[in-house]
């Protein structure tokens, strides 16, 4: 190794779900030494611990990647904002906590593709052993003993309880839990806050990790390049986020990238890993040609319908005003439930959106509040409530390129959103039964009447325009670095997470992911990292 360069064992790049869990059960052994670069900050900022802080860092580019997809032909021609975090913690410190697996038969779906160790009994142990699950839950599916607090909601509306009620008459049962692989159902979400307190994937495991002393975490640092010897990763040299001259840090055994879909596959093709036509058009010699890296994006496309309630009804938008505002901060600086400490959206349900299908194949999420029409998070002025959906299992795929070999230039991000003609029916389908969810007997003594999609929109051409239009991203990024087999001339990585034709380097973060699970991703970004850090433990111990 090059003298006056600081070597350690293990590279990890990105603090996020994944890369926290990574780095903290690398350092469990004593002997090991681990380097952890982040982008962006420390986590000390009072907003990422409250919960209803996010709306304060979600759009602070001091903390967020604020990346916008292409404009695409299929959602009328618009740029979405897709923000990622860019802090310790990653994603976890700044997103909407829902903790949600997903499927069975997602993972075994993984497994299937020729993924060895991922069907659904093969990846719960990872899910159990990062979760402690306080509230019900079957002791076999769910974790007790992990770092990751999963609670439940605390603070109770009237009107979430008539949403219920309303599902329930129309035949979506009430879930008690639906992380036990029995997903269908209605409730409310399970989150990981504990205490009326974020619990960000760095609070529960990099930050206790830390007092071991063998792990080095370096804020601030933007990795600009893997370094290679003779098809090995051997190190990263990266930049100050502020600018400055470039470092390098080496690792004797592997180099694990934690970055996330967009920029793992970023800092793939920037170190010469990808298309040989993709590097050859940016003026970066071929390290090895991959042609599946940045390919094969998913996201979750989201719409919403909103109906505004009576003007006795205090929802949300009243109750974050105020005085009704300072009793709630009272509340929460008490520990007592406070709209300071709930999940963006509260009650789920998941089903169906065709009665012959084998799997739900459809989320949707309430909250007795309501935003205003073409902005982030500001409540409207009168009472108001959300209900919105987002398919599932999309078909529609765009890819992930770096734009340049300055990385402090955002990549072209493409999702393709309804693109696929399945989505399209799909979303529709939702649709319409969202506005039957906020139509029922149950809930309509607190409705005054729609909003969105709003009474002029009736056939399914204008639900879909109304769709193209308005929908969002579900920020569940997944798939530029795809997990499958040699043979699959698509695979980034094999079932091990190490890159193909490569050695020394892994990639372990959402970006993995053959398929987007039927679920937020937090939860299984998080398995990955378990999974991923257990892997690379075995082929230690086993001189791999």
């Amino acid at each position: 190794m090059s003298e006056g360069i600081d070597t350690f064992d293990y590279v990890v790049v990105g603090s996020g779900a994944a890369g926290s869990i990574v780095a903290a059960r690398l350092a469990e052994d004593d002997r090991a030494t681990v380097c952890v670069l982040e982008a962006g900050p420390s986590d000390k900022n009072r907003y990422i611990h409250i919960p209803a802080g996010f709306i304060k860092t979600l759009f602070d580019p001091a903390y967020t990647w604020q990346f916008r997809t292409e404009a695409s032909p299929h959602i009328g021609g618009r740029q979405i904002a897709t923000i990622q975090g860019r802090v310790v913690g990653g994603s976890s410190s700044i997103n909407g906590m829902i903790y949600n697996r997903g499927l069975p038969s997602d993972f075994n779906h993984w497994a299937q593709l020729g993924n060895r160790g991922w069907g659904y009994e093969d990846v719960l142990p990872y899910f159990r052993r990062t979760e402690r699950r306080i509230g019900f839950g079957a002791d076999g599916v769910r974790g007790r003993d992990g770092a990751m607090p999963v609670t439940d909601m605390d603070w109770i509306h009237p009107v979430s309880e008539a949403f219920i009620a309303g599902a329930v008459g129309m035949g979506i049962p009430r879930n008690p839990d639906y992380n036990s692989g029995d997903q269908p159902g209605v409730g409310y979400f399970q989150r990981t806050i504990h205490r009326g307190k974020r619990i960000s994937a760095a609070r529960a495991f990099l930050w206790p990790a830390l007092r071991r002393g063998n792990i080095d975490l370096r804020t601030e640092a933007r990795a600009c390049s893997i370094v290679f010897d003779k098809g090995r990763a051997v190190g990263v040299r990266y930049l100050n986020s502020r600018g400055g001259a470039s470092s390098e840090v080496r690792a004797r055994r592997e180099v694990v990238l934690c970055c996330g879909t967009a920029n793992s596959a970023r800092l793939l093709q920037v170190s010469g890993v990808g298309s040989a036509d993709l590097l050859n058009s940016l003026g970066v010699p071929v390290v090895h040609a991959l042609g599946g890296v940045g390919e094969k994006l998913k996201d979750h496309y989201s719409i919403r319908s909103t109906v505004r309630a009576k003007s006795n009804v205090i929802t949300l938008n009243e109750i974050a005003r105020n005085v009704r505002l300072g009793v709630q901060i009272a509340r929460w600086a008490l520990g007592r439930p406070s709209i300071l400490a709930v999940v963006p959206s509260q009650v789920y349900a998941f089903w169906k959106s065709a009665p012959h299908l084998e799997d739900t194949d459809l989320q949707f999420m309430f909250t007795p509040g309501s935003y205003k029409q073409g902005r982030n998070y500001v409540l409207d002025d009168y009472p108001g409530m959300t209900c919105g959906v987002e398919p599932h299992r999309p078909d529609s795929f765009g890819y992930v390129r770096a734009r340049s070999t300055d990385v402090f230039e955002d990549p072209i991000i493409q999702p393709n959103y309804l693109a696929a003609e399945t989505d399209r029916r799909t979303i529709v389908l939702g649709l319409k039964l969202v506005r039957r969810l906020l139509s029922t007997p149950e809930l309509a003594r607190y409705v005054e009447g729609e909003i969105l999609p709003g009474p002029l929109v009736q056939n399914d051409d204008e639900l879909l325009d109304y769709c193209r239009n308005n929908g969002s991203t579900g920020f569940h990024l997944v798939g530029t670095c795809r997990m499958g087999p040699e043979s699959d001339p698509g695979a980034v990585v094999d079932d091990r997470l190490r890159v193909h034709g490569l050695r020394g380097l892994r990639v372990i973060d959402a970006s993995i992911m053959p398929n987007i699970p039927s679920a937020n991703t937090y939860a299984s970004t998080m398995m990955i990292g378990e999974k991923g850090a257990d892997l690379i433990r075995q082929d230690a111990k086993a001189g791999a």
